[in-house]
C-alpha cells in the first residue's frame, strides 16, 4: 500500500458532509464588491471547475477560501469546521492546498529536492537538521509524488532547466505534499502547449479519489474534461451551475462565454 492509499484509508471517515461550504461570502474593496453573496458546496472528493471571464471574481474567491483575504461577510467551512477567520497557515494544517498562477519554485534545486522540501515543510520534523537517509519516509513520499505528476524521468533535473509545463507539473506535486484533503488549482493550464495540456488533464484525472479540488481555468477544454460539476461566475456572482455537459450546452453560457458555440 502506498502512502497515497494509506491517506485515503485515513480519510474514509470524511465521506459525509461537505469538504468546502461557502455561505453568503462577500468581499468588498472599498465600495467595490469583488464577489457578492457566494454560496457554494463541494463534497469530499468532488472535482469542481469555477469558470468565468477576467474580473468575474474567481481569484478573489480562491483568496477568501485560502485565507489570503478575509471575507467582508459570510462564512467558510472546511470539512465542517468554520475557518472564516482562520489565517492561511491554519487552513493548510487542516488539509487545504493551493497552486498559484506564478510559479513558486526553487530554481537552483532539483525536482526531487523541491518535492522533498515541500514534504519536509509540512512534517513534524521540519525543524530537524539531520540529513535524510535512504529509506526516510519523506524521501519515499517525495518519490511517490514525483511519479504521480509523471516526472520520475526528470527527478534529478534542475528546476531552472525545466520547461514551463514541467514546472506547472512540479507545482502540483508540491500541492500534494502532506496528504492534502482539498486543493485549489489556479489556472494550471495557462501558457501550456496542447501536448502539455493533455499531460495536465491526465495528471488531474489521475489524482487519488479522496482528494477533491476546485480548478479555475480559462481553458474550457481542460476544465470540462477534469471536472464533475461546474460553477460559472459573472461580475462577482454565481451565474450558472451544472455538469460539464449542461454548462457546455447552456444557451446563456454560450452567448456570454463561448461566442455561441464550443467544439
Amino acid at each position: 500500500m502506498t502512502m497515497l492509499d494509506a491517506a485515503a484509508d485515513r480519510l474514509g471517515s470524511v465521506s459525509s458532509g461537505n469538504a468546502l461550504e461557502l455561505r453568503g461570502v462577500t468581499k468588498m474593496f472599498g465600495a467595490l464588491a469583488a464577489i457578492s453573496d457566494i454560496t457554494l458546496s463541494v463534497r469530499p472528493g468532488e472535482r469542481r471547475a469555477v469558470l468565468g471571464s477576467n474580473g468575474a471574481g474567481k481569484t478573489t474567491l480562491f483568496n477568501c477560501v485560502t485565507g489570503d483575504f478575509l471575507p467582508t461577510s459570510g462564512t467558510i467551512r472546511l470539512f465542517g469546521e468554520d475557518v472564516t477567520a482562520f489565517p492561511a497557515h491554519e487552513r493548510i494544517r487542516r488539509g487545504l492546498r493551493r497552486t498559484y498562477q506564478i510559479s513558486l519554485l526553487f530554481g537552483g534545486l532539483t525536482v526531487a529536492d523541491n518535492v522533498y522540501l515541500a514534504c519536509r515543510g509540512v512534517s513534524r520534523s521540519r525543524f530537524s537538521l539531520v540529513r535524510p537517509r535512504r529509506g526516510d519516509p519523506l524521501l519515499i513520499r517525495a518519490a511517490e509524488l514525483i511519479e504521480a505528476v509523471h516526472m520520475t524521468a526528470s527527478r534529478h533535473a534542475m528546476v531552472s532547466d525545466l520547461s514551463y509545463g514541467q514546472q506547472r507539473q512540479l507545482e502540483i506535486a508540491l500541492a500534494l505534499a502532506g496528504a492534502p484533503r482539498f486543493i485549489l488549482f489556479d489556472e494550471p493550464a495557462a501558457g501550456l502547449s496542447p501536448t502539455e495540456r493533455q499531460e495536465l488533464v491526465a495528471i488531474l484525472t489521475g489524482l487519488p479519489r479522496h482528494i477533491g479540488f476546485i480548478i479555475i481555468e480559462h481553458d474550457m477544454d481542460v476544465a470540462l474534461r477534469v471536472a464533475e460539476n461546474v460553477t460559472m461566475m459573472h461580475n462577482g456572482r454565481i451565474f450558472k451551475e451544472g455538469t460539464p455537459a449542461e454548462i457546455e450546452g447552456d444557451p446563456e453560457v454560450q452567448a456570454l462565454y463561448l461566442g455561441g458555440g464550443h467544439d
